[in-house]
Parts: structure tokens; sequence; C-alpha cells
């Protein structure tokens, strides 16, 4: 069990609020920051403090959690806002940025005198609540070791995966597959569909093969419905991971010219209202010229 500290959240988006739902009811004392304030509505209620800067939650907090949208963000707050504050704290960098951003942002929180760790996770809202992310950390096994009580209190079971960077190119990796296998299921599920195949019979023979993934049921229905509210995972947010793993494929020299058509396709999701829905929501982008221009 951690100890008494104080930690800070900075960023309390649709994980970012989960996870200090799951720290406050864990006992921890927790100060919040939020660029819009009235985000941080749910966690006050349950006995955080709001503080009116990134620099001020620091001042409190033995370390800093960060949640942020993406690499520049994070630096922008962390380098400009937090600043001087980070000497003596460690961060705990959880949001999913490059590993060339994340490698620069470890190098000049450690030139301010803190101590850095990039900790990006596979699950959303409902396995942060319950303390069962998959946490992959990327950073020295020392300044691991001094996290792991915090990192235990949102997962299981921790993966030190090396230095800073492997875990955030574990983590695009992983989000790949998110992209891929949605959008290669979309596309298959649209073609029975539409040639006259009953879905469950299709599904029954997926379900019995290799190419079966789980994620295809924890999708069906809300693409048979064309009800992608309430996310876990916004589209943008994949679109946003699948250019970072081409990043970082480019400067691995690897080729991936294949995924350049999904990222056109991710693209189109801002005209069609689809960015704060559910990243299944590229469903209705496959369907082509029948795709829905509005939220189904």
């Amino acid at each position: 069990m951690l100890g008494p500290m104080t930690l800070a959240l900075l960023g309390t988006g649709l994980l970012g609020s989960a996870i200090g739902q799951r720290l406050l009811r864990r006992g921890q004392s927790l100060v919040v920051w939020n660029r819009h304030p009235e985000r941080c509505a749910p966690l006050l209620a349950e006995g955080a403090r709001l503080a009116q800067s990134p620099a001020e939650a620091a001042a409190q907090a033995d370390w800093l959690i960060t949640v942020l949208n993406d690499g520049p963000t994070t630096a922008s707050v962390l380098l400009d806002q937090v600043g001087a504050e980070l000497n003596g704290r460690g961060v705990l960098q959880i949001g999913t940025i490059g590993p060339e951003q994340s490698c620069a942002l470890a190098a000049a929180v450690a030139d301010r005198g803190g101590r850095y760790l990039e900790a990006p996770v596979l699950g959303s809202r409902p396995e942060a609540l319950e303390g069962r992310l998959q946490l992959m950390v990327g950073g020295p096994k020392p300044v691991m070791e001094e996290a792991l009580p915090l990192l235990k209190l949102l997962s299981e079971a921790p993966v030190h995966l090396g230095e800073v960077g492997a875990a955030m190119a574990a983590k695009l990796a992983l989000n790949q597959l998110i992209a891929s296998l949605t959008h290669a299921f979309s596309l298959s599920l649209h073609l029975v569909q539409q040639s006259g195949v009953a879905v469950e019979p299709f599904m029954e023979l997926l379900r019995a093969s290799a190419l079966y993934a789980p994620t295809f049921d924890k999708k069906l229905q809300r693409e048979l419905a064309g009800d992608y509210s309430n996310p876990n995972f916004p589209t943008a947010h994949l679109r946003k991971d699948l250019q970072l793993f081409i990043n970082a494929a480019h400067s691995a020299g690897l080729n991936s010219e294949g995924l350049n058509g999904l990222v056109q396709l991710l693209e189109r999701s801002t005209a069609a209202q689809l960015d704060g829905l559910d990243y299944c929501a590229l469903h209705a982008l496959t369907a082509g010229q029948t795709a829905a221009a509005t939220p189904g």
C-alpha cells in the first residue's frame, strides 16, 4: 500500500479523471489541475483539491501524474508551467506521446532536478477505476522501484520494458493494432452484410478461426447499432496515435506506407463529427457512400 503522499494530477479527461478517482478511493491525497477547471468537478466532489496552475499543483506533491493530450502539450505544461517545481519530484507520464518526444522530455525533466518515468497504459476508464490497467514502464529501474507502490494502485502487474522510449514504442505498437484490427473487421462486417450474409453465422465462423480477436465482439453491437456514444477512447486520439506510430516506424527505418490510407480515412472523422465518439466510429467511414454524416 502506498504510504502517505500527495499526488498531483495534471489532466482530467476521460482517462485522467478515472485515474484520479481510483487514487482518491484508495485513500490518496490528490491535487488536480486542468486548463478547463470545470472538468475537475467530479474529482473535487470526491475530495481532491483544485490547483490554479500546474506549478501550484506540483508544489504540493511528491509525484506528478500527467495525462495530457499530446507531446507538445505535455512538454509545455511540465517544462514551461511547472518548470523549477520539478526539482526533487517524480513525474509519471501516462499520456501517449512519441518515443522521441518522451526521451526529450525525460532529459529536460532531469535537467530541472526531477525524475521521469513514462507509463502508458492499455485499457480505459473501467480498467482504471478497478486498478486493472495494463501499465508499461520506460525509465531507470531504481525510479520504477521507487514508484512501484503508486504504479500498483493503477495496475496489478506493471511491466518494465526498458529505458525511456521503450514503453511508448510498445504502446504505439498496441494502438496500431487497435486501429488496424478495427478497420479490418469493419470492412469485413460491411461486406458480409451487404452480401446478404447473416451476422451471427459469420461471427461463429470467425470465432472458431485463428483470425478472431476479442475486440471484434467487444465492438460488434456498437457497430451494428451505429451507436458510438460514451467513448472510453475517442476517434481523434486513435488518429493521433496512429500518426505517432507511423512517425516512430519511419524513424526506425520501417515501411509503414500500408497505413497511410487508414490515416487518411480517419482524417475524415472531423468533418463527419466523429472525433469525440468511440474509435469504432470509423465503421461509419468504411461504409463509403453510405457513411453517416452525423453520429448514430
